[in-house]
């Protein structure tokens, strides 16, 4: 389905190591819905991908997370990979700027590994949620309802397993950023 997001503004957090297609994928289905899309990271200049197995393409930051403010913005993206998800979860600045969008009741998605910064974050228990299989465990330890399926969504938290899942986790994403705010999304 084609959903207008014309001034919508996007949060894309990630920092080196990020999934390559797990960023691109969604930002580009933004991009074509009219989303302004703003990376958020914890450096300045640029971030490398990582394409499956090796380094791949980089893309430039346009904000500090220091310097994000959740009101900013209508939604946040957590793309995948291991090496980002498992260094933003420990900055501070990370956590608080997550916490906000449900604090906000805003949209939030997260796929592959990226749940693992939602953990951290403390805003997974009681969500029904899906991730890399490897993550499983982690999610279920801190109280969320793990489900094996390509996208759930939670009272606008859209999770995704695996890169083949893109097509659906593009979809949710953009269908939850169109429905706005939602109530059931709380810290």
């Amino acid at each position: 389905m084609s959903y207008d997001l014309t001034n919508k503004r996007v949060a894309v957090l990630a920092t080196d190591g990020f999934e390559q297609s797990e960023l691109l994928s969604p930002r580009k289905a933004l991009d074509d819905a009219g989303a302004e899309t703003v990376i958020v990271s914890l450096k300045s200049g640029k971030i490398k991908g990582w394409d499956q197995k090796d380094w791949g393409k980089s893309v430039g930051v346009d904000m500090l997370v220091k310097h994000a403010d959740a009101y900013d913005f209508d939604a946040l993206l957590l793309p995948g990979g291991v090496i980002s998800p498992d260094t933003l979860r420990t900055d501070e600045h990370v956590i608080k700027f997550v916490r906000d969008f449900f604090a906000l009741h805003k949209p939030v998605a997260a796929i592959c590994h990226g749940p693992w910064t939602l953990i951290n974050a403390g805003v997974v228990e009681g969500r029904t949620m899906t991730s890399y299989h490897t993550i499983k465990q982690d999610l279920v330890n801190a109280g969320a309802n793990w489900v094996d399926k390509e996208v759930v969504v939670d009272h606008g938290l859209v999770t995704s397993r695996k890169p083949d899942d893109l097509p659906a986790f593009n979809d949710k994403l953009c269908e939850e950023i169109y429905e706005g705010k939602h109530a059931g999304q709380t810290v």
